[in-house]
């Protein structure tokens, strides 16, 4: 007789809660009841007793045993079979027909007999050879037990994803990565735009770069604490403080903008915001908006006359409708609300008949909004251009990759993602990450996760919105947590870190999406795949042509010596630091420590022993950059961050690795960092800090030019190809 204890396990086993996973230090975490049940809630699950918890296993082990196909199958190109798995008592043979519908919408029929082989499956022959794609299978099966209907997705494949050996013609390549915001220009109103992009492609292109790699360019509020790239309101639309204003085609059209753009108070606003050394994202949206809204007001009356742009516009919002209609009622409705002062900006807090988007009184709104949510559209619109014509802009240039975009791993719980796709996301927990090095009480990150069973019921259609919007206009993607396409940590709510577990995802589909869009898109894509990972995942990413990431401050060996460059693999993207560490100036300076003192984050008796450990950091880089002849042999007080950083640079152009990233700020020097993890806004503005430099000085600077890493006189040979 099982008992409640066994059951609960066993349910949680079948919905992919882990039991236990190892930690940083090698330690066993097992899972505790109370977070299989927390967990299972979450998923829409009731197993809150042992009763509740016996119904819902028993329901789950006969919807697995009735089940002819699995909602979604994984093929390669050219197969011709279907294989599935029946009982015994079905019979020895089975009469089937099935019609497969291709993703171009051609319907192909066929019927027949098919007999059982020796392991019980059955191989269905199909019509045709199956080319690359997402096919809709229907199958209707006689047995001896009656007739059986059931439908399928079946997602053909490529081998892999777009391989840099493909792309790069065996050469191997560097870029500049840039937090697009934080960029200064003599043109931009305060935050980086995509004209500074275009500028930041031929500042490339000049330097001998094949991309420029940006943050995540994801649709924020632009207020407040939501600001971060990583938890956006949408991962499937983008921020619209990345306008260029200038390079819209209406403003020609529009003398009332213009016209607001010549006064004084507005170029006294303007000047303000350039000269800030913080973003203020509301006070640029607030600046931006006025003339937006008149932009768009000149692009509705002109639509009829301007044939070409009228198209342009039909196209996109026809690409997608209900997700950006989606979004922009999500818009619409969020400056509806905050007009009425009557919520605090979470959706989850409008009236009740509000927080569902297919609701009655939705559709009403919608039809009393036309226009606003026409601006939001019209809005991503013109993003979606602005970033084209950068992306052409590269490839004008001869960049190989051109621009490549970062994905962010989930988004804000507040935001339209979770309003439009409610019944994707599970509710009661969140995502993050269990206690390591670095955050020794683990993370949390404050966002729903996506439920994988929901996630293959819909037949991943989030999913591939996601990487078909992140890949258009790209050469490369970086997918932020990469570990999160086989396993995710949840927490439930109220609970911390320490209490979560890890929840399986269905790889293998994930990764397949992801190898078609890749080839459909020619991106190469990269996995953000540092920290504690599980044995799988380099296996996973190898298999599906997925590149790794490896960065310098990491690559240490047991002693604490850093690694010579031909230790780094060449299946990679490999960078200096990230975003949440400090920039190479900041690291030799050791601001970071002292930062978080200043803070309070680091109690006053560990600095001291932290600055001391930082001392042999630096004669530890230094040591293995002179070892690689890319630092003359003289006393290491005569070296400033300016030589440590050219020599790093020069030093990652060495290593194979097919991509290396040299981050914007350090070719500048700051000291200041992007991002604090796990320190709120109101003792650190993290994703604030603007560049010291504008663009246009940054193309023209002598120290920019250096610290891009050209080996001086004391170097013998091994420039990167």
């Amino acid at each position: 007789m099982t008992t409640g204890a066994s059951v609960l396990h066993a349910l949680a086993e079948h919905a992919g809660i882990l039991s236990e996973f190892v930690d940083y230090s090698g330690a066993v975490s097992p899972t505790g009841d109370s977070t299989r049940v927390a967990l299972l809630a979450a998923m829409g699950i009731d197993a809150s007793d042992p009763t509740r918890a016996r119904i819902a296993l028993a329901e789950r082990i006969e919807t697995d045993r009735s089940q002819i196909l699995p909602p979604v199958a994984i093929a390669t190109s050219g197969s011709r079979n279907l294989h599935l798995s029946l009982s015994s008592e079905h019979g020895p043979s089975v009469e089937w027909s099935l019609v497969l519908t291709t993703e171009s919408g051609e319907a192909h029929r066929a019927s027949g007999r098919a007999r059982r082989h020796a392991n019980n499956s059955f191989a269905i022959p199909l019509p045709l050879a199956l080319p690359l794609g997402y096919h809709d299978v229907r199958l209707v099966m006689r047995t001896r037990l009656g007739e059986r209907e059931a439908g399928q997705l079946l997602i053909v494949a490529p081998a892999t994803c777009r391989l840099p050996t493909d792309m790069l013609l065996g050469n191997r390549v560097f870029g500049i990565t840039a937090n697009l915001y934080s960029v200064r220009s003599r043109s931009n109103w305060g935050a980086g735009n995509f004209g500074d992009l275009a500028t930041l492609v031929t500042v490339a292109a000049r330097n001998g770069a094949a991309f420029v790699g940006v943050n995540p360019l994801h649709a924020l509020l632009n207020r407040g604490c939501d600001i971060s790239p990583y938890s956006p309101v949408s991962r499937l639309f983008r921020n619209p403080l990345y306008l260029d204003i200038d390079a819209i085609p209406e403003l020609e059209h529009c003398e009332a903008a213009r016209e607001h753009i010549a006064s004084s108070r507005f170029r006294e606003e303007v000047a303000r915001l350039r000269a800030a050394p913080a973003l203020d994202y509301e006070a640029v949206a607030a600046l931006e908006r006025p003339v937006l809204d008149a932009l768009h007001r000149v692009f509705v009356e002109r639509r009829a006359r301007d044939c070409v742009r009228n198209a342009e516009y039909e196209r996109y919002i026809t690409t997608d409708d209900r997700a950006l209609d989606d979004f922009a009622t999500f818009c619409a409705l969020d400056e509806y609300f905050r007009r009425d002062g009557s919520t605090d900006g979470d959706w989850r807090h409008w009236p009740a008949q509000y927080r569902d988007p297919r609701s009655h009184t939705i559709a009403e709104f919608r039809a009393a909004h036309v226009d606003l949510i026409d601006y939001h559209r019209w809005i991503q619109f013109e993003l979606d251009r602005q970033l084209g014509a950068a992306a052409a802009h590269a490839r004008t240039l001869g960049l190989p990759i051109g621009i490549y975009q970062d994905l962010a791993i989930g988004s804000a719980p507040t935001g339209s993602d979770n309003w439009a796709f409610g019944d994707l996301f599970a509710n009661g927990a969140t995502v993050g990450a269990p206690p390591d090095p670095l955050a020794l009480q683990g993370q949390n990150w404050g966002f729903p996760p996506i439920n994988p069973h929901r996630l293959a019921s819909r037949r991943y259609d989030y999913w591939i919105a996601l990487l078909r919007g992140a890949m258009r206009h790209s050469g490369a993607l970086r997918i932020d947590h990469v570990l999160g396409l086989i396993r995710q940590f949840w927490i439930p709510d109220g609970k911390s870190s320490r209490e979560g577990a890890y929840v399986q995802y269905p790889s293998a589909e994930l990764f397949a999406i992801l190898a078609l869009e890749s080839v459909r898109s020619a991106a190469i894509v990269v996995g953000e795949d540092l920290g504690t990972v599980p044995e799988e995942l380099p296996a996973m990413m190898q298999r599906w042509g997925v590149m790794s990431s490896r960065v310098l401050l990491f690559e240490r060996d047991s002693r604490g010596a850093f690694r010579p460059p031909q230790d780094y693999p060449q299946m990679a993207l490999t960078t200096a630091t990230t975003h949440d560490l400090p920039t190479l100036a900041g690291f030799w300076a050791s601001r970071d420590i002292e930062l978080r003192a200043e803070l309070g984050v680091t109690r006053t008796a560990r600095v001291r022993p932290e600055l001391t450990a930082r001392r042999g950091e630096r004669l530890a880089l230094i040591e293995r950059l002179r070892a690689e002849s890319l630092l003359p042999d003289a006393d290491t007080v005569s070296l400033d961050d300016l030589d440590i950083r050219a020599a790093v640079h020069a030093f990652l152009r060495r290593t194979p690795s097919w991509l290396v990233g040299i981050a914007l700020d350090d070719l500048v020097g700051e000291i200041e960092p992007v991002n604090m993890p796990g320190v709120g806004p109101d003792h650190f503005s993290s994703w604030t800090h603007r560049l010291s430099l504008s663009v246009e000085d940054i193309a023209n600077d002598p120290r920019v030019q250096r610290a891009f890493g050209v080996e001086r006189n004391w170097v013998s040979g091994g420039r990167r190809e």
